[in-house]
This record gives structure tokens, sequence and C-alpha cells, in this order.
């Protein structure tokens, strides 16, 4: 499912709705054509695959993973593809043996249930990452088993392929611009203004109408209300029938979602502003404290919405540290909700620093 974002409006994703979109035939094909390069995807038959009524994540990380298994067929045998959504903040470093065991217990559990076959069946394991934290666990167990002595053959071998959405540049995903790769954009490059048009061409170009009506249902749920309940699943089958009525949903839910990090950075501005001036103690701290707090305000709402590096915000900070009118940091946060870019931004900015100031 993280930044000051994720702390307003950003949902906590590890719900059974994320799942919901990738249990999707189609989205799923999406993600295995589209994030997995390995040449035998081409031959994949994805008419008749089927995904597994079966979780095999173990109960005390029921919170911050799911999984998924689907089975298909590849030159005429069988497999099954194993995805791991994981949502936790913060990495484990035994990932690769968490898999292998989920992994394992899918075998036993086919074993149980195929008492006659000779061999298991192929699986092939992606663990499909979407937190802020950088991702520093190996995918391979043999990084996490001790080398000395060296066992040659014998020692256990496993490796499992990681898509982490954070690592895909925004270039990329609108190179693609399928549903999948519009969920990476949102998930790891939130733009307001740019999502509101790709959502809007995503319709109009993927001709699966029931699945991109339900990535589209997920988007909404999400921005409006930080998480989908289950009680709101029925929503995301809603099917949509035109553009313009995607464009009226995504008009009123976008208004919402501008609305709404404007006021919750108003609010943590505020809230700083008043404790900075209670400090001072005096009118004239006052002012000075709400200036800090407006100042804060703009921090806030541009690193939610331009996913700004630390060394950009601390940047930021110094230079928004020489602005010392109110007015001014008032337009500054109406150009940070309007900038179609921090680069945008960036360059009004420059107008409002003093002449020996540099961006």
């Amino acid at each position: 499912m993280k930044s000051n974002r994720a702390k307003a409006t950003q949902p906590k994703i590890h719900d059974s709705a994320y799942k919901k979109l990738f249990s999707n035939r189609t989205i799923f094909q999406q993600l295995v054509e589209t994030f997995i390069t390995e040449t035998w995807v081409k031959e994949l038959d994805f008419a008749n695959c089927e995904t597994l009524d079966k979780s095999f994540v173990a109960d005390h990380y029921k919170e911050t993973e799911s999984d998924l298994i689907y089975k298909l067929k590849l030159r005429g045998k069988t497999i099954y593809i194993y995805v791991l959504l994981e949502f936790q903040s913060k990495v484990d470093r035994f990932m690769a043996l968490r898999v292998l065991y989920y992994i394992l217990s899918f075998y036993m559990d086919y074993r149980m249930n195929h008492r006659r076959i000779k061999k298991l069946p192929a699986v092939f394991p992606i663990v499909l990452y979407n937190g802020k934290a950088k991702w520093t666990a190996s995918s391979d167990i043999q990084d996490l088993i001790e080398s000395d002595p060296y066992l040659g053959e014998y020692a256990a071998q496993f490796k499992y392929l990681l898509l982490n959405e954070k690592t895909y540049s925004k270039e990329q995903l609108l190179t693609i611009r399928n549903i999948v790769s519009t969920l990476f954009l949102a998930e790891g490059h939130y733009d307001i203004e740019l999502l509101e048009q790709e959502l809007l061409n995503l319709y109009e170009q993927e001709s699966d109408k029931q699945a991109v009506s339900l990535f589209l249902n997920w988007f909404r749920q999400l921005a409006l209300y930080g998480k989908v309940s289950p009680e709101d699943y029925e929503k995301l089958d809603y099917v949509y029938r035109t553009k313009e009525e995607v464009q009226t949903m995504l008009v009123a839910t976008l208004q919402e979602e501008r609305q709404k990090v404007y006021q919750q950075g108003q609010t943590a501005g505020e809230a700083v502003g008043i404790v900075k001036g209670e400090a001072v103690g005096i009118v004239k701290g006052e002012a000075v404290g709400l200036v800090k707090g407006q100042r804060q305000t703009l921090l806030l709402l541009l690193q939610y919405r331009y996913q700004l590096s630390e060394a950009e915000q601390a940047n930021l900070a110094e230079q928004l540290a020489k602005i010392t009118e109110a007015h001014s940091l008032t337009a500054l946060t109406n150009h940070g909700l309007q900038a179609a870019s921090f680069a945008e931004f960036k360059s009004y900015l420059l107008g409002y620093l003093p002449t020996d100031s540099g961006v």
C-alpha cells in the first residue's frame, strides 16, 4: 500500500479489493504479458486460465499480503503462476523463505489432492510490491544461507521474480498505457491532472470494458474513502457505458480529492502555526507561527503531489524559508494545486524568491 500522501488520502491497499483487481483475467494477462520478460510468456493460453480458490499465506501475514494462484496451459502442459501481493511498509529480508514456504504448502496440498501424479506442476513465483520503502531483500534464497562450508549442488536453490511498482518511471508507464501500467502510475507517480486524462484514455482504448470499469471503480472508492469496504465490493462490478459517464465520475471524484488534499494540508498547517504561535506567546509570534504553518502545508502538499525525494524536500524547505509573506505562500499553495509538474511549480516559486536566491 508511505509518504505524507499516504497519511492524507492514499488508501490502505492491503485489502481483498486489490486481490479482486488481479483476479480479473484481463488485468492478470496485462500484468504477465507487460511485466514478465520470459520468452515462454508469449505461448501462454490465457483463454482458459483460472484462479484457484485457495490461499497459502501464513495467518500472521494476512494483514500485510495476499496471494493469487492462476492455472494456465503452456505448450499443452499445466503450469501455475503464484502472485504474492506484498503491502507491508518494511521490507522482509527473508521474503524468499516465505515465498518458498507458500509454494511448498501449495505443492503439499496439490500432492494430497492428486495422489496418482508422478511429477509436480511447474510454478512461477512473483512478488508484486507497492510499498514506499526501497526493496532491499534478495529474491534468491541462497543469499539467505551461509555459503561456508560450500555444499555445491545440494544447497537449497529457489528464486522469485520481484515486480516493484515504484521502479517503473513515469515515461515507461505512459509508453505502455494499459490497466496495470496506469495502476502503477497512480501508485508511484500520483498526479491528479495526469491521471484524469490517462483514465479517460484508458477507458476509450481498452476493449474489455468490464476490466477497465473494475479498475476505475476501485480507484474511485479509494480516492473518496481511503479503502474499499467489503460492503462496497458490488460497486466495483459496475460497468461504465460511455466515456462521458467516466468523465462525469472522474470530475466529481478528483475534485473531491483535490479539496481533501487542500483541506488536510490547511489543517496541518494551521495546527503547526497555532503551536508555534503559542510558543512565542505574542501577536507577532502568532503571525510568524502561522507563516511557518503555511510553509509546512505547502511542503506536505508538494510532497503529496510530486512524490519528492528527501533531497528535493530539503532544498524546497530551504527556499520556502526565504519567503516571509503569508499572501505569497497562499499564492504558491494555489500554484501547487494546479501545476502539472514539480518543474512547473519551481518556475512559479522563482518569482517569489528574493533576487539573490536560486532554485
